[in-house]
């Protein structure tokens, strides 16, 4: 599951995703991943403007995730990366590592919300340990988040939880991605709010869909 590069930005508010998953029983072919299908099936529902995608399936192995991860920021230019899996307590379980490993900056509190959207299912998910950075080059910086392995808990965490009038009770951490992006300098991107309705400040606000229509 290896996709060459470099995606070809077309419009400025393009965006450019890499998706990464840890396994190293996926990666030898003992089972197919459904992490990075889920993935990319939950980024075409919920973006308007489709984004282009390059993926990877990788072993869990902390020097060669750490240089999946580079590979994606500063040759692929990604400006999102997001992976699956490696991040429990389990030795093998390495991703949060290697991805602090290419960090610049820590963004705590998309582990802090997803661990409190998944407490809300699983006592468990206090073991997990996702963590979230910005890698920042001299002309380009991307947002790199681990979330869990599983594609139920994917779409939890990036959705939120919603009571049974559908209001959004406890965010996901998606809802914060379009904003953050932003003052990074990427694109302006725009989520199908019934999906997930994406947060920013009003004055960081276009018009509704301003030239992101699908295509």
């Amino acid at each position: 599951m290896t996709q060459p590069f470099p995606l070809q930005r077309r419009h400025p508010d393009d965006l450019l995703v890499g998706l990464v998953s840890v396994s190293d029983r996926a990666s030898s072919g003992v089972y197919a991943d459904q992490g990075v299908p889920a993935l990319a099936d939950w980024l075409e529902k919920a973006l308007i403007r489709p984004p282009q995608v390059v993926t990877r399936l990788i072993p869990d192995d902390r020097a060669t995730v750490a240089a999946a991860l580079r590979e994606l920021v500063d040759e692929a230019r990604c400006d999102l990366v997001l992976t699956t899996g490696g991040t429990g307590p389990a030795r093998r379980d390495v991703t949060p590592e290697a991805t602090l490993d290419v960090a610049t900056r820590q963004m705590p509190g998309f582990g802090e919300q997803m661990r409190q959207v998944s407490l809300a299912f699983v006592p468990t998910a206090i073991l997990s340990r996702q963590v979230a950075v910005i890698r920042e080059l001299s002309d380009h910086a991307a947002l790199i988040i681990n979330l869990p392995g599983q594609p139920k808990a994917i779409a939890e965490t990036l959705e939120g939880l919603r009571g049974d009038d559908g209001r959004v009770r406890v965010p996901g951490i998606f809802a914060a991605v379009p904003y953050c992006l932003d003052l990074i300098g990427g694109p302006y991107i725009e989520t199908h709010d019934a999906v997930v309705q994406a947060f920013r400040p009003k004055s960081a606000r276009r018009p509704a869909h301003s030239g992101a229509e699908a295509r």
